[in-house]
């Protein structure tokens, strides 16, 4: 066996002295600095980033394993006085030599325990939003990796009362980058994932949401987004640009299979929609605020079921008794069923008071459309129609969700031709609309001839032909 050669025990010699000598000036300095000292600063750098008030409540500590560290207990974001966010716990990996030049740069940050309230005001503004004079422009930013545990993030409108509490959640954020001086969104760069057990919304629940996203100066993906809704699953994907004068949105969304009578838990009637159904969106918008983008929206929904089931009452029965009674609404039907993709939304506070007086019986709704064209904010009838064993009905006209109004809404009963029997106009607030009478377009003998039956055929032949309320997919019933 050759010895080991001078020269290379006098190296290993040196370098084992060296790091010896490292390790126990790191020792000496750990020692010697007052960490809570740099509680100051650490604050100071993370208020000025943000432009809102961070503070430190708990103590710092530092370890070494697995390599150096700081960790700050207790950590609020405030601003105009109210927390934005509160993390229970936050690791800070350090490069050893940032402590030696007493300057703060982080290889990862950890936030463990994280709470992240935002909020929109009666006068739409939110917790978040700060004056731009109020702080320095944002300076270069550079994290290769963010990871945040048991994140909770509560949303809440005061306008709307509408909301969100998310639970169980977990994030990992990689290569966040930012150059500094600009606003904040429109040049930042990331990629991520983010995962929820469960979302608990006033009306929805939501769970195992998982969210992929990529950014690169101020344009952000975020493909795919999937989760379970409504006893359904969803899919889709938002595409933000930030990066321009005006922000732009694009959404595309689809959710399969879902029980319609989840989503009319929340309606204060007493009868049942059963059944599956699938829904899908494709919207573009453009806006600085909820307005803006309101009123730039465009592109398509659609809702399409089969077999579904209407319990409590039976609307074939019901509408052949109709002449007679006269006290039947088919805006009660149409509100409930053909609203469609938006159905929540627009019948919110409408009381259903004719279809509740109805008792008994249920009604198999055989084929149900609802395609609607969205064009600044507007979203007007394509194709909206059902069918029952024996009626076929449709609506025509739009419904504003600029302003939230039917906008000349016409609900109709609808004979094989395709032509009006009965139809009633409805206009005004969502939530207070005004429902004309019911205009019965043509004669019929007797309280308990169905509207749609051989008769009504013979009548509408006998007069001529008749304008064409109707011409799509939904066919009328055999």
């Amino acid at each position: 066996m050759r010895p080991i050669p001078a020269k290379l025990k006098i190296a290993v010699a040196v370098l084992g002295g060296l790091g010896t000598a490292l390790v126990l000036a790191a020792l000496a300095i750990l020692l010697l600095v007052d960490v809570d000292s740099y509680k100051p600063r650490v604050e100071a750098m993370a208020s000025s980033a943000v432009g809102m008030a961070v503070t430190v409540d708990g103590r710092l500590h530092i370890g070494f394993f697995p390599t150096l560290n700081i960790s700050l207990a207790n950590v609020h974001v405030r601003n105009r006085g109210t927390d934005i966010a509160f993390v229970e716990e936050a690791r800070l990996a350090i490069p050893f030599d940032s402590l030696l030049r007493q300057e703060l740069r982080y290889d990862s940050v950890e936030l463990n325990r994280a709470r992240i309230s935002i909020e929109r005001d009666r006068s739409g503004i939110y917790n978040y939003e700060t004056s731009p004079v109020a702080h320095e422009p944002f300076g270069a930013l550079a994290l290769p990796m963010v990871t945040l545990t048991d994140l909770v993030v509560v949303y809440t409108d005061r306008i709307s009362g509408s909301g969100f509490e998310t639970g169980n959640c977990r994030a990992a954020i990689n290569q966040v980058r930012h150059p500094g001086g600009a606003e904040f969104l429109a040049r930042l760069s990331f990629s991520g994932q983010l995962d929820c057990a469960e979302v608990h919304g006033k009306d929805v629940r939501v769970s195992d949401l998982k969210v992929s996203a990529l950014a690169h100066d101020g344009v952000f993906d975020f493909k795919p987004i999937t989760m379970r809704v409504f006893g359904g699953q969803g899919s889709g994907s938002l595409h933000m640009d930030r990066a321009g004068a005006v922000p732009a949105l694009q959404l595309g969304y689809a959710l399969s299979r879902f029980r319609i009578e989840e989503l009319f838990k929340g309606l204060s009637i007493d009868k049942s929609v059963s059944g599956a159904m699938d829904f899908s969106t494709t919207l573009s918008m453009q806006g600085g605020n909820r307005v803006e983008l309101r009123r730039s929206a465009s592109g398509e929904m659609s809702l399409s079921g089969t077999n579904l089931t209407l319990a409590g009452v039976d609307l074939d029965r019901d509408l052949s008794k109709y002449v007679a009674s006269q006290n039947f609404n088919l805006f009660d039907v149409g509100a409930l069923l053909l609203a469609g993709p938006i159905g929540v939304g627009v019948t919110k506070g409408y009381e259903f008071a004719g279809l509740a007086q109805q008792t008994g019986g249920h009604t198999q709704i055989r084929n149900l459309v609802s395609t609607w064209k969205v064009e600044k904010g507007v979203a007007h009838a394509r194709d909206v129609a059902l069918t029952t064993r024996d009626n076929r009905l449709a609506i025509h006209g739009a419904l504003d969700l600029v302003n939230d109004e039917y906008d000349e809404v016409v609900v109709a009963l609808i004979d094989s031709n395709g032509c009006a029997s009965v139809r009633q106009r409805i206009r005004g607030p969502f939530g207070k609309p005004v429902l004309d009478k019911p205009n019965v377009l043509v004669s019929i003998a007797g309280p308990l001839l169905n509207l749609l039956g051989n008769a009504r055929d013979l009548i509408a032949g006998a007069r001529g032909k008749c304008e064409v309320f109707y011409n799509g997919s939904v066919a009328p019933p055999k």
